[in-house]
């Protein structure tokens, strides 16, 4: 059972803004994402935004936490560390976790979990209400390949999500420490491996997702690659389900992407924002580096002079007068969303009959 929702969305929890939304308020939003670091240590052959060459862009601190701050005061309630580079290479990433949880926006980390040792402490861990690590190979021979990056780090990720089990475990903290792995014609003979010893490790859950084809990206997988042919894995999956770990297959999103979307227009993006390494804030992460997206800079505005800028109701007009949502990429992040936003704003017949 996804009792997490990954593999939906949980907008039916925030009827206040989305009710100010229906009303034509300029509302601020829920969720936003951030990339600390625009540098990478790994190359996995599968990334969305190898596009944008892994520059070594670092947000400054300084800004960040002014950043962070403001989004605070304008109710934003949820920020995860991500983006198009490895966050953990920001030297400055614990601190910045640990503010933002001070400013009272529950944070989150997406990495491929090879520094963590770095920044592990109790303060750290204590400050997410979530963490998932990217491993996506049950052996250290497919890491390298998938990951492109030392064997060895596989080995090493494993030692740092078990010390971070332990962490969790002896302070009796909340955070909930998962795995996802990007089912790919190069490792999917190994989610069962992985599953096996994620299981010895003691994380709280592993995913099984598809890829998307990003439209800005040359990184691709073989089209004859069906995900319906490999949904005979989640049954052996679910069976190494225990009562520690949760195991969500996520065949629901693999359907979708065989699936013309049921909405014509985005209109998910009041509710989220992604800001990059090199501070600029962008309608939608699915077209970082193109300007039609970006509203602004936070190097040049505050996050509140950009949100309520003319150039952000200019990005909107655009995407709703001109965007061709059929050309977007399958089960983006807004997906959901857009398909619970369409239903309210294109009800179905017979709605009063509940």
């Amino acid at each position: 059972m996804d009792n997490l929702r990954i593999d939906s969305h949980k907008l039916m929890y925030h009827v206040s803004r989305v009710s100010k939304w229906l009303e034509g308020e300029n509302i601020y939003p829920i969720y936003v994402e951030i990339a600390p670091s625009g540098a990478c240590n790994h190359r996995c052959v599968f990334c969305a935004l190898e596009y944008l060459d892994y520059r070594p862009h670092f947000l400054r601190t300084d800004v960040l936490l002014d950043v962070i701050s403001e989004m605070a005061r304008k109710e934003v309630k949820g920020v995860m560390y991500a983006g198009e580079g490895e966050p953990l290479l920001h030297k400055d990433i614990g601190r910045i976790v640990r503010h933002t949880a001070d400013a009272g926006i529950d944070v989150s980390i997406t990495t491929n979990g090879v520094l963590l040792d770095r920044c592990m402490d109790k303060e750290f861990l204590a400050a997410l209400s979530w963490m998932r690590v990217s491993l996506n190979a049950g052996t250290n021979t497919t890491y390298a390949k998938v990951h492109r990056s030392p064997a060895s780090d596989f080995d090493k990720v494993l030692r740092n999500l078990s010390d971070a089990v332990e962490l969790k475990k002896r302070n009796r903290l909340a955070c909930t420490i998962g795995v996802q792995f990007l089912l790919l014609p190069q490792n999917y003979q190994e989610a069962t491996v992985l599953a096996e010893r994620l299981r010895d490790v003691g994380v709280d859950y592993l995913t099984i997702k598809p890829f998307s084809q990003h439209p800005l990206s040359s990184s691709t997988i073989d089209k004859d690659f069906d995900y319906g042919r490999y949904r005979y894995l989640e049954e052996q999956l679910l069976k190494m389900a225990n009562g520690q770990l949760k195991i969500l297959f996520r065949a629901h999103t693999m359907q979708k992407l065989k699936d013309d979307r049921p909405y014509e227009r985005c209109l998910g993006l009041p509710f989220f924002t992604y800001i990059d390494a090199a501070g600029n804030v962008y309608a939608c992460s699915a077209f970082l580096g193109d300007e039609r997206f970006c509203y602004g800079n936070v190097y040049e505005n505050s996050f509140s002079e950009i949100w309520e800028g003319e150039r952000r109701k200019q990005v909107l007009n655009y995407v709703d007068t001109e965007l061709d949502v059929s050309q977007c990429r399958k089960a983006c992040r807004l997906d959901e969303i857009n398909r619970y936003l369409w239903e309210l704003k294109c009800p179905h017949p017979h709605v009063n009959f509940i």
